[in-house]
């Protein structure tokens, strides 16, 4: 059969995830891996999500084990829209809805908004999913550096600019402002006021992707976009990946009432409904007090993991490479000496038994390939600084 004749047009955009081909390298279990956005298997509220399901089998198994609407559960959009009051967001019902994680929403976002060639702005690096998500619509990804304080937003207005002169699409701008994956970088407050302003100046949507604004080590909390947003211009995506469960699958966007409707209308036909069953023990998590109590043992766990890895480094990594130093989230950024290829550098590390994800990864202009992203969420605290001294081992040979 000549099955390639078939395939839609769109195919030619689908890319696999080089992070999940690196993650199949990972997994021998000699491995010491880096590579994986995993949250610890430690952090997992595995008692409370027993006493949970119990209650949620005698009590509401009507509701837990049935189809649902597409939005999601009533029930569960409610207890959304007071959470969302911790990052400042003053929400209806109507403005929520429940995703099939965050992930899906972002493959939503380019069923709804996204031709084929219209510019979307992301920022250099930024999240892979993200960059696979927008780029399987024909989006015309166009990367914005970032520093310390996320993205470089001066540069995003002469970019929109210069794109504007030309006769481009431009459609929306994608950002991660709180512990940027994969930076760990931090959007500033003034950095989040202009993105608005150039936004509402230049008639663009703002994506603002929060995944781990709960995972906070040090430092006050940042107003979110999505609180300064007077036009409903912003579509604001959280999850209960990262203080929860990534297994549960469970995210959410808020976003202006007729934007929400249609992305709706688009998922109608994706999933029909989130799960329900994990929308109403979410619910209980949340409302009962056990996501505040875990998430402040989380970001226990995970500050030692950070200051593991960082005092690791200081002592094993040459003085040539530099990284971020993040106040919170899953992940740091490392950039080598402009000479050193860390795409090419992977298997070297496999072979020593430690894994990381190359930089180009998280490029749409194929730059980063001096750089590497690391995750310190996930490993054991005993093995950080052994497969540290390994990474810097390959990292010595390879200058």
């Amino acid at each position: 059969m000549r099955v390639d004749d078939l395939y839609s047009q769109r195919t030619k955009y689908f890319r696999t995830s080089e992070i999940r081909e690196l993650l199949e390298l990972s997994q021998r279990p000699d491995v010491i891996s880096f590579a994986g956005g995993l949250p610890s298997p430690h952090a997992f509220p595995v008692e409370e999500i027993k006493e949970i399901v119990e209650r949620v089998l005698s009590n509401d198994y009507a509701t837990a084990l049935q189809y649902g609407p597409t939005p999601g559960l009533k029930i569960f959009r409610e207890t959304i829209t007071e959470y969302v009051k911790n990052f400042g967001i003053n929400a209806d019902i109507d403005d929520v809805f429940i995703t099939v994680g965050s992930q899906q929403a972002l493959d939503i976002v380019g069923r709804v908004f996204i031709d084929a060639g219209d510019v979307i702005f992301v920022s250099l690096p930024t999240y892979l999913g993200a960059i696979n998500a927008f780029y399987a619509y024909g989006a015309n990804m166009v990367g914005v550096p970032l520093d310390e304080e996320g993205m470089r937003v001066d540069i995003l207005e002469e970019k929109i600019k210069e794109l504007k002169k030309k006769g481009e699409k431009l459609k929306l701008i994608y950002t991660v402002p709180t512990f940027q994956n994969p930076a760990g970088v931090e959007l500033s407050e003034e950095r989040r006021k202009h993105l608005l302003e150039i936004a509402a100046e230049h008639d663009l949507l703002i994506v603002e992707d929060e995944p781990y604004s709960m995972l906070r080590f040090e430092g006050e909390p940042i107003p979110s976009i999505k609180s300064m947003d007077k036009e409903g211009r912003v579509i604001y995506m959280g999850t209960f990946s990262k203080i929860m469960s990534p297994g549960f699958r469970l995210a959410y966007v808020v976003a202006e009432k007729s934007v929400a409707r249609k992305m709706v209308v688009a998922k109608q036909s994706m999933d029909l409904c989130a799960p329900t069953f994990t929308q109403v023990i979410a619910k209980y998590y949340v409302e009962n007090g056990y996501l505040t109590r875990r998430v402040e043992k989380i970001i226990e766990m995970y500050r030692k993991k950070r200051d593991i890895m960082l005092d690791a480094m200081d002592e094993y990594f040459p003085q040539e490479c530099k990284w971020t130093k993040p106040r919170g989230g899953m992940f740091l950024w490392v950039e080598l000496p402009e000479h050193i290829n860390t795409v090419e550098m992977v298997q070297d590390a496999v072979k020593e038994k430690v894994a990381y994800v190359h930089g180009r990864a998280f490029h749409v202009d194929g730059g980063g390939t001096n750089a590497m992203r690391l995750n310190f969420t996930n490993p054991d605290d005993d093995v950080i600084e052994e497969g540290i001294k390994r990474l810097a081992k390959v990292i010595k040979t390879r200058m």
